[in-house]
């Protein structure tokens, strides 16, 4: 397959890679920009675990070829302005084996710009895309709970 070039603004970062159009974008980021938290849970788009903000909107980065992306901002869980959520995961024992926790951390962040104060109900419901294996959920829940309740 030809390779083509393709620009990305990761966590603020341009980048400029050549790669087979249709490698995915999850790919890209682990192998050609070595942003290896991102991680690969199912490679179908099931579990959450490989979740970005793409252009702001929360997306399984698995899913989507690098081309579909070309000229985007991505923002992955290496982004220094996640801090408050991950801060709140550890404290509230949230984060477990880790598989899942960059993409829960990235479906709490969008979460909480769009509500920043969510009820259960609605963590709930912006959370559903990711799978975790380890933690029943509610810690999870807690955490984002608990920067909800530290946001002005």
């Amino acid at each position: 397959m030809p390779e083509t070039t393709v620009s990305l603004i990761v966590n603020g970062t341009a980048h400029t890679v050549m790669v087979p159009p249709m490698k995915r974008l999850l790919d890209v980021l682990r192998e050609d920009l070595a942003l290896t938290g991102t991680k690969e849970g199912c490679g179908e788009g099931e579990c959450g675990a490989c979740s970005v903000m793409l252009d702001g909107q929360l997306v399984n980065s698995c899913l989507v070829p690098v081309k579909q992306a070309d000229g985007s901002q991505v923002l992955t869980i290496e982004s220094s302005g996640l801090h408050a959520i991950q801060q709140a995961f550890a404290e509230t024992g949230a984060a477990q084996c880790g598989i899942c926790t960059p993409g829960m951390v990235l479906a709490a962040s969008a979460l909480l710009c769009h509500h920043p104060h969510p009820t259960l109900e609605q963590i709930r419901e912006g959370l559903a895309g990711n799978i975790c294996r380890c933690t029943g959920y509610q810690k999870i829940f807690d955490a984002v709970e608990l920067v909800s309740h530290r946001n002005p």
